[in-house]
């Protein structure tokens, strides 16, 4: 049972002073001390109701994007390739025991090497293999087939 004396402090518990503070209300004629132009400032577009306008618009001004100069361009029929080193294949080879294995693509993504199925892989040939794998790509680099054949290992493009 609560006792009468907590319930008389929980009934009168107030806001601490400063607390809380009343809302703004703007436009409601000058006696509230935020009439006239309604903490708009001056006027101009931005004063106006349903004002609107881009965030590049300059005010008529050229705008920056027409004024800098414009070079390059991009190739929308670029094949861009994931990229995986032979000093990676090793690191995996060693660390999974994967001598005499065939590699996939599938293999890669599991294995962390490789972050979609859905782009091209090329192997390049930076780093030393010792292991000899089969390893199945878009696209070898040569210095890397050179590489894999060398330890007795194999290629073949997708």
């Amino acid at each position: 049972m609560i006792s009468e004396i907590t319930m008389n402090i929980l009934g009168n518990l107030k806001y601490a002073e400063g607390s809380k503070k009343k809302r703004k209300r703007v436009g409601r004629g000058e006696g509230s001390g935020h009439g006239g132009q309604a903490t708009r400032g001056m006027n101009g577009q931005k004063s106006r109701s349903g004002a609107k306008f881009k965030v590049w618009f300059e005010g008529g001004q050229m705008p920056l994007q027409r004024r800098i100069p414009k070079f390059g361009f991009t190739n929308v029929f670029k094949t861009e390739y994931q990229i995986v080193n032979l000093n990676s294949l090793q690191r995996i080879a060693s660390k999974y025991q994967l001598d005499n294995t065939e590699i996939t693509l599938e293999d890669l993504k599991k294995y962390g090497l490789i972050s979609s199925l859905n782009k091209p892989v090329k192997i390049l040939g930076k780093g030393e293999i010792k292991s000899k794998l089969f390893l199945k790509a878009n696209s070898f680099s040569k210095s890397a087939q050179q590489k894999i054949e060398a330890v007795g290992g194999s290629i073949t493009k997708l």
